[in-house]
């Protein structure tokens, strides 16, 4: 269920600290990319497909990069599941804010959701070479 909090924004700030701390992080393996499809062509999922999104035109699967391309953009990805008693309502900007003021990048989060799990999770991508970096900004808001 999404929550609504009515909060003071310090009040979401100490929130949104424990949910972070309190979040399963993982950093997936690799190098991602997204790749497009006509839209009346729909991607084939496969084993290593993490997300499949579409507008009017195209469909877009993240998946591992396969070859390197000049013009591909190239993303760092890392998770969060959430526990289910968590309100993390706010979470994605909240972090994205984060990221943004430390890294100087934006992200992108595609959201999906596994009830046997908490419900929602976030798959967080950013530009490969600040993987490194965005990952110490994550670590440092989890120690508090």
């Amino acid at each position: 269920m999404v929550s609504v909090s009515l909060e003071t924004p310090e009040q979401t700030e100490v929130r949104l600290r424990c949910v972070i701390a309190q979040a399963d992080v993982q950093v997936h393996d690799g190098v991602w990319c997204f790749e497009e499809f006509p839209i009346d062509q729909p991607p084939v999922l496969t084993g290593d497909t993490l997300a499949v999104v579409r507008d009017d035109q195209s469909w877009s699967r993240l998946v591992p990069l396969a070859q390197e391309h000049e013009h591909i953009e190239q993303f760092g990805i890392f998770s969060f599941h959430f526990p289910a008693e968590l309100d993390n309502s706010g979470f994605v900007g909240w972090l994205a804010s984060q990221l943004k003021a430390k890294l100087g990048t934006g992200v992108f989060v595609i959201c999906g959701s596994n009830r046997a799990r908490g419900g929602i999770y976030d798959y967080w991508g950013c530009p490969i070479d600040l993987l490194k970096e965005a990952i110490a900004v994550v670590e440092v808001l989890r120690a508090g």
